[in-house]
């Protein structure tokens, strides 16, 4: 082995929390590696993830787009054709461009990079210095004063839906098919199975989507999964809910799902690819957790409220913790785990994290949903305002959809936001700050929003749960 190489933060894992981590420990006068398996780095999200797939929706949007839309708005085109290579190479530049941003932040804060699988052993004599092996083709050994987990997730795999990468495939397959599927099978109605559903519905591909539970986006408000659902099918998604997959039989060519419907009768349902896509779960192989003696629960590590694990010196963020598996939720705890490390009062606000689904239409939600509060018993007031009625989205002709703000009945205060239609993603922002900020839904129906707009659909719906409404009845 090398000689022992000695930081105040190793980093293991760099992904959204992992490399946001490295950073900021950096900037707070800590020496800094990050320890990454693959060649590049970013994680999932960055690589086989969020990022791919947000190109390849936009792209199979404007497809779309131009293929139906384009005529409702006097623009006349020629014959529609798809170039898949091209749409595949677009989305692989943004990914590299972007994961080569992570490789120059990580230069420019001087954080030292070091390519391997990452394993952290025991505390040594020397009183709370730990050691993390990298293995590559050779082995490195570094000494730490503390050490952040941030190894993130990877795709369930149904022990009765192996994956084989070529017929029964992750979401990471499906962000790289060669050709178009006639028929494509997506077990799980999550966010990524909705996403990748819409990416090829567009293109061309009949898609089924097969959900275990009563409604799509299991744990969202109703209501929005609801219009979700009706806008999927006007798509032409099929989807079957409350269907229970139990099998499936491939050929060189086809598969063959098996599933038991609501009523309790079997059905098969024929594709050329399926996509099982039904959650993720903490990844932690390799890294010695049990050896180190780091606690874990069902599969998740064991953190207080400062990220600490156990284990005196060793924290832990983003997937592989409580909480939800998504990368901002990862990139706060990076920075709040960073400035714990370093002294500071490193805090997340685990009641103001947004979600958001990017299917077209968007869907976003921040806070408890209308079941939720119910179910603890707190009292609240609902507004609700149509995009339908929206001077922005009737402009744009994205009129599908509603924003849900729901206020405490008697303080006012901002519980939650849910919305479906245009740019949902981006307008859930602005409840996400009022929320932070203790605002009430009287604060958001009072502040001057610009017109017209989308962001005016958000104040319309506060002005309807403070009382007070103006073009809504």
């Amino acid at each position: 082995m090398a000689d022992s190489k000695r930081f105040d933060v190793v980093v293991i894992g760099s992904g959204p929390g992992g490399y946001v981590a490295a950073i900021r420990s950096a900037q707070l006068g800590l020496s800094t590696a990050i320890v990454e398996k693959d060649k590049t780095l970013g994680g999932t999200c960055l690589n086989i993830g969020c990022i791919p797939s947000k190109a390849l929706l936009d792209s199979s949007e404007k497809y779309r787009m131009v293929g139906h839309h384009a005529a409702e708005h006097g623009i006349k085109v020629g014959k529609l054709d798809l170039d898949l290579p091209a749409m595949m190479k677009r989305k692989d530049t943004v990914v590299k461009k972007l994961t080569g941003g992570v490789a120059m932040l990580m230069k420019k804060n001087k954080v030292t990079v070091y390519t391997g699988i990452g394993r952290i052993e025991s505390a040594s004599a020397d009183a709370h210095t730990h050691t993390v092996i990298v293995k590559s083709d050779a082995e490195e050994k570094l000494q730490a004063k503390n050490v952040i987990l941030a190894t993130g997730s990877e795709p369930v795999e149904l022990p009765f839906l192996k994956f084989d990468g070529n017929m029964i495939v992750s979401s990471t397959e499906a962000l790289g098919f060669d050709a178009v599927p006639k028929r494509l099978l997506v077990v799980g109605g999550g966010a990524i199975g909705l996403e990748m559903a819409s990416v090829w519905a567009r293109l061309g591909s009949a898609v089924t989507v097969v959900e275990l539970l009563p409604q799509i986006l299991p744990g969202w408000d109703a209501a929005l999964a609801k219009a979700l659902q009706k806008e999927l099918e006007k798509l032409g998604v099929t989807i079957l809910v409350d269907t229970k997959v139990t099998g499936a039989e491939t050929t060189k060519k086809s598969v063959t799902l098996k599933a038991t419907g609501p009523d309790g009768s079997e059905k098969t349902i024929e594709g050329d690819k399926l996509l099982v896509s039904v959650g993720r779960q903490p990844y932690t192989a390799g890294a010695g957790l049990d050896e180190a003696g780091v606690a874990t629960e069902k599969g998740r590590v064991t953190v207080d409220r400062h990220f600490r694990t156990n284990v005196d010196g060793v924290y832990a963020i983003g997937d592989i913790i409580t909480g939800p598996m998504l990368a901002h939720k990862a990139e706060d705890e990076g920075v709040a785990v960073a400035e714990v490390i370093a002294g500071k009062a490193g805090h997340v606000n685990y009641d103001v994290i947004p979600n958001v689904v990017y299917t077209s239409p968007e869907v976003a939600s921040v806070g408890p949903t209308e079941a939720q509060l119910k179910e603890q018993g707190i009292p609240y007031r609902k507004g609700q305002f149509s995009f339908a009625a929206n001077g922005r989205a009737l402009a744009t002709g994205e009129t599908a959809g509603f924003v849900k703000v729901l206020a405490h009945e008697e303080t006012d205060r901002l519980l939650a936001c849910h919305i479906i239609g245009p740019s949902a993603g981006d307008l859930i922002s602005e409840v996400v700050v009022a929320m932070e900020f203790c605002g009430s839904a009287e604060d958001l129906a009072r502040t001057v929003h610009a017109h017209p707009t989308l962001p005016e659909a958000v104040r319309e719906a506060a002005l309807s749960a403070a009382g007070m409404p103006l073009n809504s009845v």
